[in-house]
């Protein structure tokens, strides 16, 4: 459980390094300049033993404190605008039926198409165009089940030819798309259990790359959940040369210092996958928060649905959701149990 101390600690560092993903989270005060600031505040750092921490400017105020004029802590921060902008142009390219330029979108957001690539990526983990071909990709697999045809689903979707999407369908469904029409039957997973400190490890992978990592007390229990979630699927046992894949995941997970770098399948909506991207910049024995998740790619206010996306991740450890905690500190749920979340945590602390 983290304590009063270790979450103060934590807050300090934020202040000394001025990180600007600690905005919004709280405030700190200085006793001996009597106003309150915001972490990523320039101004010149105050000694440790002057500073109080705040969780409102409300709160500061209260305590007698005034705002700074150098961070302004009661107006929107340069993250949070950028985080808006972003959530704005987000919104255009999935509202629009036709490809947006760079140079559109930016005019929209009122920046250089350079700065606005930049903050875009910095934002969401993707560029613009990455963002608009994983949204349109997402309506193409929604509309194909009920489409007429496939051409209809593919230039229902914002596609201009039918060439230019076959050409990316095993990119961006995995098979191709009369596979997928037709429900996914035939594709070809190879898996294989194998056991680790944590219990029961399964690990599945198409031609593509790795399309499920799940971690439990019960094999047979695991298996169904594979059979479950691609439940057309043809089931392959692994060879000697898939154990070694999951050997390799084992061995991460007993040492994380190992590295783990696979190649992957992954399939998600286009929210899901700007998550899942998002998790994967979280270092080894870093951590990051819900909010902050929610922050990096653009919809600050989606904190519930960041948390919705990290418990339908089915690739454990690969995409890191277990480094997702509370604001507060506290671990809170993981799909595969807490006490797992814990051990990785500390196993990654320790690396």
């Amino acid at each position: 459980m983290t304590t009063r101390k270790s979450l103060d600690d934590a807050r300090w560092d934020a202040i000394v390094s001025k990180d600007r993903r600690a905005d919004g989270q709280f405030y700190f005060s200085v006793r001996t300049t009597g106003v309150y600031c915001r972490p990523s505040c320039p101004a010149r750092l105050a000694r440790r033993e002057n500073v109080a921490f705040h969780l409102s400017c409300e709160a500061a105020e209260v305590a007698g404190f005034r705002a700074c004029k150098r961070c302004r802590p009661r107006e929107a921060s340069q993250s949070e605008r950028d985080a808006a902008l972003i959530a704005r142009a987000c919104s255009l390219i999935e509202k629009s039926d036709e490809p947006l330029r760079l140079a559109t979108l930016a005019a929209a957001s009122g920046l250089s198409p350079f700065h606005f690539h930049r903050v875009f990526k910095a934002a969401t983990g993707v560029t613009p165009k990455a963002y608009a071909d994983a949204h349109r990709a997402d309506r193409v697999r929604k509309a194909l089940p009920s489409s007429r045809t496939i051409t209809d689903a593919i230039y229902d979707a914002g596609f201009n030819s039918n060439g230019r999407f076959y050409a990316s369908s095993a990119q961006v469904l995995g098979m191709t798309p009369g596979r997928y029409k037709a429900g996914g039957e035939w594709v070809q997973i190879r898996f294989a259990i194998g056991e680790c400190s944590l219990g029961s490890i399964l690990v599945a992978a198409t031609d593509k790359g790795v399309c499920a990592i799940l971690m439990g007390s019960d094999p047979d229990a695991l298996v169904r959940q594979l059979q479950d979630r691609f439940a057309k699927a043809e089931f392959i046992g692994g060879d000697a040369k898939f154990e070694a894949l999951v050997a390799k995941v084992i061995g991460f997970v007993e040492q994380p210092r190992l590295g783990l770098d696979l190649p992957l399948d992954v399939r998600g909506t286009a929210f899901q996958q700007r998550v899942w991207t998002a998790l994967r910049q979280i270092g080894v024995g870093k951590t990051a928060s819900y909010g902050e998740i929610a922050a990096r790619i653009g919809s600050p206010k989606s904190i519930r649905a960041v948390a919705q996306a990290c418990a339908a991740n089915l690739i454990a450890v690969a995409i890191p959701c277990h480094r997702v905690i509370r604001t507060d500190g506290r671990l809170s749920g993981y799909r595969w149990g807490v006490q797992r979340k814990r051990a990785l945590l500390e196993r990654e602390k320790r690396a």
